[in-house]
Parts: C-alpha cells; structure tokens; sequence
C-alpha cells in the first residue's frame, strides 16, 4: 500500500508593488494561516512589514550573490520552499508585485508541487505593469500594447509593430547572457537601441518608469529620446515604455467585408421581423 500523501500545501501570493496599499484579503489570509512564509520582495523595509504579519518569514533574497546566475538561484529557491511543502507544512510564498510576473521561482515551485501530489496554486497580485497604467495614463486597448523582456529583442528575431505601445522590462540588463549580472553598460543598450531604430526614428521619445514602492514615494517618469539611451540611468527596476511611432492603417478589403457581413445580418433579422 502505498504511504499517505503528508498534508503540505502551496500557495504563492502577490504582495502588490506598493507597501501595504496593494495587499488584497485573500493573499493576507493565506499569509496568516501557513504555517511557513517565504518572501521574495523588492524592499526590506517591506519585508519587515511582513514579518509583522507571521512569526516564520524566511527572505528568499540572500539567495542573490553578485555573479551568480540567477537560474541558480531561483532552483535553490524552488528547493527551499519544497523542503517545507514535503515535510507537511502549509506553505506561503510571497512575491512582490504579481507572483507570476518575471518571477520563475513561484511558476516553478508550484509545477514541481503539483507533480508531486500537494495541492500548489498561485493568487494574483497587482503587478508594475497595472501601476504602469495608472501612473502613465495608458489604455492597452486603444492602440494595443506588446511587452518585451529587452533581451529577448537582442538574442531572438521578434516581430515589432510601432503602431502600439512598447514596454520593456529588464532594459537595466539587456544582454545579459550570464544571468549573473544586476546591470549592463551603455553599449549594450546600444545594442538594443540598433534593433529598436529599424523601427522609431532615433529621435522619438520614450518613457523611463519605474513604480512606487513604498506609501511615502512617488513614481519615478523620465522621458528621453531614443537615441540617447544608451547614457540614460537605467536600474533593475526601471521599465522602458516606448510609445507608438504610426498610425495604425486601415484594413480597407477586411473592412468591406465586414460590410458584407453587416448587410446580411440585417437583412435576416429584417426578413425574420416580417415572418412573425
């Protein structure tokens, strides 16, 4: 017969970008009723604010070594917090922002939680890229709106369209193949500057933004031209925002056919009107 399943359980949770401003009641209660709490955040003023919240919190970022790669990293963190699920502990992990935004280590954590028979699930969080919105005054459905991590537009072959919105996140390390820097230098930000001028004119602006995180701060938003990137004071934590170039062309043979479609709809309904 095969041994009992013990009673360990996942969930990893999102704190919001903001202290204290962004915690839902949901991811609270789960703080409060685990039994062990991980703590992957942006700040350790925040992370002694959850340390108020439940007497086990384990901070996940002495994990983080300069020169280390951050795959390392995130496999110990997925370890870490295993241990806990496997020795039949009510597991929570919390993550700044959404925990499933640029955030391996929950995505995984509860994959290999979930192979393994302990019921894992993850509740959602209010990510940088919902404060984005708010701060900068943007509609992703007005013109549409693509995100990137930077590097990707550097090591693979990724379609732009300048008539939406850009956001780039990570930009304060584009290029970085080791995994195992916290920032890279202007002239890989040429590099990326390059990729980005096939598309927007070197003079076009763009929008450096990087979210509050404490109640007491404001968000921080640069503009600087494309072309000068490359000497722009760019962190981890800074998105690139780069705003559309064109305007968005007509589809006119798709429209006419939507006519088409239009017509006929009414005329049924007209006829169908008639018959009752």
């Amino acid at each position: 017969m095969d041994a009992p399943r013990s009673t360990g359980s996942l969930v990893c949770v999102g704190l919001g970008m903001t202290l204290g401003s962004h915690l839902g009641p949901l991811a609270r209660s789960h703080i409060e009723q685990s039994d062990v709490v991980f703590a992957g955040l942006s700040d350790g003023i925040v992370e002694l604010w959850l340390q108020k919240m439940h007497h086990d919190v384990r901070s996940l970022q002495p994990y983080y070594h300069e020169g280390k790669s951050r795959m390392q990293t995130y496999r110990q963190m997925v370890e870490a917090i295993l241990t806990e699920v496997r020795a039949g502990k009510k597991v929570c992990g919390v993550f700044y922002g959404h925990p499933g935004v640029f955030a391996w280590a929950p995505h995984k954590s509860i994959e290999v939680a979930r192979s393994e028979g302990y019921p894992a699930h993850m509740e959602p969080g209010i990510s940088a890229e919902d404060c984005l919105y708010a701060d900068l005054g943007i509609d992703p459905g007005r013109f549409g709106c693509q995100h990137y991590e930077a590097s990707q537009l550097l090591f693979y072959q990724r379609r732009i369209d300048p008539t939406a919105y850009l956001v780039l996140w990570q930009v304060g390390i584009v290029g970085d193949q080791s995994l195992a820097r916290f920032s890279t230098g202007a002239a890989y930000r040429q590099l990326l500057v390059e990729v980005l001028a096939r598309d927007y004119p070197l003079e076009h602006e763009l929008i450096i933004y990087r979210t509050a995180t404490l109640p007491i701060q404001q968000a921080s938003i640069g503009r600087v031209a494309l072309g000068d990137l490359p000497q722009a004071d760019i962190g981890m934590a800074d998105t690139v925002v780069v705003p559309p170039a064109r305007a968005m062309q007509v589809n006119h043979e798709m429209r006419k056919r939507l006519d088409v479609l239009d017509r006929a709809m009414s005329d049924t309904v007209r006829d169908a009107g008639c018959k009752a």
